[in-house]
């Protein structure tokens, strides 16, 4: 097998967000600080911390503002949040964020499970976020959710993500982020996708957020790497998933992901061993071992 790869991929760490609000343990701003610090100390540049969303629904976020404001500032970091409405938009603006993932789950039942919102209503408000945040000059991030597939529906039209691929990036998204929510993704359907989209994105890059429900996602990472993608999201440990998707687990692990690029010498700047440490922490306060692998040979 001759596959060409990427000499430098660059890794979104979406552990304190996606991982955290997974959690039903509340986690204390401190060890949030804590381990966001760490992570940046590890070499990652790219940090989604919060999720700008209603406090009463999902309460590990409710120090969102807070936890903005004590975040460590360090040249060439960048750290960005999820909003799931304008308010949410408003929110991450008002608290200083510059850059705001939007995103949209292509599942009408999957919609309605998780932002309470049919399709058809979570992308008309998903567009109107666009607009809002880049009236304040944020960068955007659309993100589409179940991209292949869902448990609820089965196969999601491939035509479908395609459009509102071309819908976001009419509207001036800086970034597309295609979403393996329910982890049904396979090697095959990420470079027949990718065949179709990348044509579409022209120069605007594709990020691949993969869950690894169903064992596959590192497989997929270097499926993605071969078409040409270098932006992927991993999460410390492998923590979050889907809290509506049955039997879920969490993002592929980012040290489990560092390491595959380090096989293949491929240049990502993360400390492995740096991102262990912050991992072996929140298990120890979690009282209880994440999906991950390598963080627990690292001890």
């Amino acid at each position: 097998m001759n596959l060409k790869f990427p000499k430098k991929v660059t890794l979104f760490e979406v552990g304190p967000r996606d991982g955290f609000q997974f959690e039903t343990k509340m986690i204390p701003t401190e060890l949030k600080i804590e381990i966001i610090s760490c992570l940046v100390n590890a070499g990652i540049k790219n940090i989604q911390v919060a999720s700008f969303v209603n406090p009463r629904l999902v309460p590990q976020m409710a120090d969102a503002e807070a936890l903005l404001q004590r975040l460590p500032k360090k040249k060439g970091v960048t750290y960005s949040g999820l909003a799931l409405n304008p308010i949410g938009v408003d929110r991450a603006h008002s608290a200083g964020l510059n850059h705001i993932e939007i995103s949209i789950s292509a599942s009408d039942i999957h919609s309605r499970k998780n932002a309470n919102m049919t399709f058809e209503q979570a992308f008309e408000n998903g567009k109107k976020m666009v607009k809002l945040a880049r009236k304040h000059n944020m960068h955007v991030r659309a993100g589409i959710q179940c991209a292949f597939g869902c448990v609820f529906e089965g196969k999601i039209s491939q035509e479908k993500i395609l459009e509102m691929t071309r819908i976001f990036l009419d509207l001036g998204v800086d970034m597309m982020a295609i979403s393996d929510t329910t982890g049904m993704a396979t090697p095959a359907g990420i470079t027949d996708l990718l065949e179709k989209m990348m044509p579409i994105a022209g120069n605007t890059p594709i990020a691949f957020h993969l869950h690894d429900i169903r064992g596959l996602g590192l497989v997929n990472v270097t499926a993605a790497m071969s078409c040409g993608i270098t932006h992927f999201d991993t999460s410390l440990a492998g923590m979050g998933g889907c809290p509506f998707i049955p039997g879920a687990s969490g993002n592929i692990a980012t040290e489990d992901t560092a390491y595959l690029m380090e096989s293949l010498n491929i240049e990502t700047g993360i400390d492995i061993r740096a991102v262990s440490r912050c991992s072996l922490k929140l298990e120890e306060f979690m009282g209880k071992p994440f999906p991950g692998k390598i963080y627990r040979t690292m001890s």
